[in-house]
């Protein structure tokens, strides 16, 4: 699994119900299921990724996520997790408000635009950052919104949710001490645990 899913799947507390947007090829799901003995969907929307997840044994549901999450109810799960989807969704704002509508807790990660390397890339080059984070060109990332941890705390803010927890990894996607003190700055990839104050 990728360095962040290990981190999350510490937040999770064994024998929960949890929901994954964007589940991809359902590893992290399949994870939690074998050694938190969790429950749950992944929401996928690339019929390669949900055979991955069907050949996983992962329950997993043709969704966009631009649809919202109408069809669960309030409090269905006790997390909802985003890996790396927030920055590809175009209503930002409205999936963040049904995370925490259909679970107790939200987790997301995502790729910090304002990490020093993508900064001196623009600066240098005047070229959009690539790099292992975020290997698109321009014109075909999936990705509608460039956003810093500093911006998505000001979002936090201003829309009453409450970090509950934060953790920012560094280039190689490890927890250092530089990242933490400087997330803005240092931090490539930044996880969030969220929930209503």
């Amino acid at each position: 699994m990728r360095p962040e899913l290990e981190i999350i799947s510490a937040w999770i507390a064994p024998n929960t119900r949890v929901l994954d947007l964007g589940c991809g090829d359902g590893a992290l799901l399949a994870y939690l299921s074998a050694h938190r003995h969790v429950s749950g969907y992944g929401l996928e929307i690339d019929t390669g990724n949900l055979l991955a997840c069907i050949r996983a044994g992962v329950n997993v549901i043709h969704a966009d996520l631009e649809a919202g999450l109408a069809d669960f109810g309030d409090g269905s799960f006790d997390y909802v997790i985003m890996t790396q989807t927030l920055q590809a969704v175009r209503h930002t704002e409205a999936l963040l408000d049904e995370m925490l509508r259909v679970g107790r807790q939200g987790i997301v990660t995502f790729p910090s635009f304002g990490f020093w390397r993508y900064r001196l890339q623009i600066a240098a080059q005047g070229l959009m950052p690539v790099g292992k984070t975020l290997p698109y060109q321009w014109y075909d990332t999936p990705n509608v919104h460039l956003f810093t941890i500093r911006d998505f705390e000001h979002l936090c803010q201003r829309k009453r949710i409450a970090i509950l927890q934060r953790t920012v990894l560094d280039h190689a996607h490890r927890i250092r001490r530089g990242p933490q003190l400087w997330p803005n700055l240092l931090g490539e990839i930044a996880l969030y645990r969220l929930g209503r104050t």
